[in-house]
């Protein structure tokens, strides 16, 4: 049985409706295509900053086969 909390309205959108899903979805895909985002959120910047280093690193590592 499924039952609300008496303190917390039902949401009234759906995951496609609500703006702020929507909005951070969009955000998400365009991190993880590594698009440029430009935005004033200092979490956000620090998480592209960190997907930037993260690529650059995984790039210098040279994995040789032992033989």
């Amino acid at each position: 049985m499924t039952t609300v909390h008496p303190r917390r309205p039902a949401r009234r959108y759906g995951p496609d409706e609500d703006p702020a899903v929507a909005e951070t979805d969009e955000l998400v895909e365009a991190l993880s295509g590594r698009t440029p985002v430009s935005t004033s959120d200092a979490a956000v910047a620090l998480l592209a900053a960190l997907i930037d280093d993260v690529d650059q690193r995984c790039s210098s590592v040279s994995i040789t086969p032992s033989t």
